[in-house]
């Protein structure tokens, strides 16, 4: 049991992280080109602070790597 859910703690974190990292490149290719009042941007930087809130957490609780 404690095996499994280590597992899928792990996907969980790689997960997120990958959607961080997707998030931001959307908001750096809308930033670019002068889209930053979209409502896409918007809606990113919204799913920006959610992913960024989990991570810090995730790292107050020692569970990743600075």
């Amino acid at each position: 049991m404690d095996e499994k859910r280590l597992e899928s703690f792990e996907k969980m974190l790689c997960a997120v992280q990958k959607e961080y990292s997707d998030v931001q490149a959307k908001m750096e290719k809308l930033k670019g080109e002068g889209k930053v009042k979209s409502a896409t941007y918007r809606q990113l930087m919204g799913r920006k602070m959610t992913y960024q809130s989990m991570l810090a957490l995730y790292e107050i609780y020692g569970l990743t790597e600075k």
